[in-house]
């Protein structure tokens, strides 16, 4: 479902650029974009209620966090908050290089926290499919970056 919500959000973008919005004018930002959107739905789970059951709620997500973690509950209201901060780096071009920096380098951390999980036997995103998701995050958000750098050079 999060795939859904970036590839659509992508093309969703990309098209306003066909249309003639010049903010959209390539992959890479629409891309941008969309990886905003995606954090934008799943950073809320970061802050959902435990009684939210049509949704990953912040219990679930607490859950994930390895036991070796002090203090989970803190850690996953802020990687929520690291989140949406990611998101709102991503629309803006001046800070695009460095949220898709330090997103991908987010995305890298939050890894273990998914392996932890599917080994404990929770209901998360098997790896055969979640390592390959968080390799598109981490490479959308390197790629908005690099876009991002080159462009400043011209």
């Amino acid at each position: 479902m999060v795939v859904i919500v970036l590839l659509v959000a992508t093309v969703a973008f990309r098209l306003l650029g066909a249309l003639g919005v010049r903010r959209f004018g390539s992959w890479s930002v629409s891309a941008a974009h969309g990886l905003a959107v995606m954090l934008v739905m799943t950073a809320s789970a970061h802050f959902v209620p435990a009684g939210v059951t049509f949704m990953p709620n912040h219990a679930d997500m607490v859950a994930m966090v390895p036991a070796f973690v002090p203090f989970p509950a803190l850690v996953v209201y802020l990687t929520g908050v690291l989140e949406l901060a990611g998101a709102a780096g991503l629309v803006l071009e001046r800070t695009r290089r460095a949220a898709g920096i330090c997103l991908a380098l987010l995305f890298v951390g939050l890894l273990p926290a998914n392996v932890y999980a599917a080994l404990a036997g929770q209901a998360v995103t098997p790896l055969w499919q979640r390592i390959p998701e968080q390799v598109l995050y981490i490479a959308i958000a390197l790629w908005a970056a690099v876009n991002t750098r080159e462009r400043s050079r011209r």
